[in-house]
């Protein structure tokens, strides 16, 4: 019975909880009172399971949370405003079953531009894909007193400013949902540049889950295969030794061939919608990697699009060494000379050292590679760099 109540919950997790915050309006209320209703399974379910599992959980957690409310000091009130809440006039089993196939509006709560970007994060990974906050603490190098104050806090202000558990209106939806992938992709950044299967793992199944329940919105497609194709190199990107290996020096035979079949798939779904955006053309250049011989000249084509879409200094370093490669050094050297506001950014050093060492321009590489050296953040990049300073002498 207990393996019954593990598949259970961990499978429906999001979808219970989806329903009882939008009906009890409070994160924190649904949260107890869903694990109310599975310590009552662990007593009450003995040698039979119920019918139906989910709703035996639901209707449990609904009366547990009724009875907190009358409880607290601040129940009657509470009980008075949930009446005057239309999803909250039946707060019967079907309601919340329905309710509860709602975990887009879960996502997109625990998403909501009124929190801080670190506690949209910490909130999807907890509420979303059910981590424990000592797991969310360890994947961001947090103390899990920190992480867990922060979870209060960002479940506290859903409450107070009555955020409702929603998907946004059509005229919100393209910005919010923008937010939304920003906050998986940021999941997934973390794992792939600490080489963490974890976040990977979890943001790759959050990006399905969104281009599941959105199936024609392009970008969440966009997105999945742009981490797909990401992760599908995750095992040739260090050495034995834990060092950096660049794209072009790293076995392809390491390479996942599974993900990148999955990945080119979902992106052709996405292309096919015909409105192409950042994650789109960021996995067209990813997939454009994975071919035998690099097309430089259309990675610099499609990098050109995509600073068009969606300028920024990076995207136009990027697009800066593409037309290194597709061209000469000396073009891109031009390019990156022209961008500002990346000085503190290692790897900017880094591109125009190298740029400066294909030239022979060596005491020119070596001071850019020393300043990439100062700024790099992980120890893997500063070994590599310093091992890039060696060779110049």
């Amino acid at each position: 019975m207990t393996d019954l109540l593990h598949r259970v919950y961990r499978e429906h997790r999001a979808r219970m909880l989806a329903a009882l915050i939008r009906v009890l309006g409070d994160f924190e209320l649904a949260e107890d009172a869903l694990q109310d209703a599975c310590a009552a399974a662990l007593t009450t379910w003995g040698s039979a399971a119920p019918d139906d599992p989910m709703a035996w959980l639901l209707t449990t957690a609904r009366n547990s949370a009724i009875d907190r409310l009358r409880r607290a000091r601040v129940g009657r009130e509470k009980l008075a405003q949930l009446g005057e809440r239309p999803e909250a006039v039946d707060m019967g089993t079907e309601r919340l079953v329905a309710v509860g196939d709602e975990r887009l509006s879960l996502i997109f709560t625990c998403c909501h531009p009124a929190l801080a970007e670190d506690a949209r994060v910490a909130l999807t990974l907890q509420a979303v894909a059910g981590l424990t906050a000592g797991q969310i603490a360890q994947m961001f190098l947090v103390g899990e007193s920190t992480l867990a104050q922060r979870l209060v806090r960002a479940k506290r202000k859903i409450r107070d400013a009555g955020i409702s558990l929603r998907v946004p209106a059509d005229h919100l939806l393209p910005e919010r949902l923008s937010g939304v992938l920003a906050v998986v992709y940021l999941i997934f950044t973390q794992g792939y540049t600490t080489a963490e299967e974890d976040p990977r793992r979890e943001a790759i199944r959050l990006g399905k889950l969104i281009a599941a329940l959105m199936p024609d919105e392009p970008e969440a497609l966009g997105l999945v295969a742009l981490m797909l194709l990401h992760d599908s190199r995750s095992a040739a990107r260090f050495g034995p030794d834990g060092d950096v290996v660049l794209l072009e020096d790293q076995d392809r035979s390491r390479w996942d061939g599974v993900e990148i079949v999955e990945a080119v798939g979902v992106l052709d779904r996405a292309l096919a919608l015909g409105r192409p955006g950042p994650y789109q053309l960021q996995a067209a250049i990813a997939a454009l990697h994975t071919r035998p011989e690099t097309d430089w000249a259309a990675i610099s084509a499609l990098y050109g699009q995509l600073l068009m879409v969606s300028p920024s200094p990076v995207v136009a370093l990027n697009h800066a060494v593409a037309v290194a490669m597709a061209t000469t050094p000396d073009e891109g050297l031009a390019l990156i000379d022209r961008i500002t506001g990346l000085d503190r950014y290692h790897l900017w050093h880094a591109a125009r050292a190298d740029l400066l060492r294909r030239l022979g321009r060596k005491n020119e590489a070596a001071q850019a590679y020393r300043r990439a050296h100062e700024l790099a953040a992980s120890a893997a990049d500063r070994r590599f760099l310093a091992g890039r300073l060696r060779d110049l002498d």
